[in-house]
């Protein structure tokens, strides 16, 4: 496996690991919204939902765009 092939598997597993934990992170919302006995705790767990969601859709997409772009000239 040549040095690149395996910089592109980490960053790979990298972006996984960022979607692996949003989702975690949503389940936790749910449970957290399932399980509130007050409106302040389903507030809480949607908050949670929602920056969740979040950061499943924009965090692996800027990963990806700031390795796409290549590293200015060094002086």
């Amino acid at each position: 496996m040549t040095p690149d092939d395996a910089r592109a598997r980490n960053r790979y597993y990298a972006m996984s690991a960022v979607n692996i934990l949003a989702t975690a992170g949503a389940v936790f919302g749910l449970v957290i919204a399932g399980r509130s006995n007050s409106w302040a705790g389903s507030v809480m767990g949607g908050a949670i939902i929602l920056s969740s969601l979040y950061m499943m859709y924009v965090v692996p997409r800027a990963m990806a765009r700031r390795w796409k772009t290549p590293a200015p000239p060094e002086a």
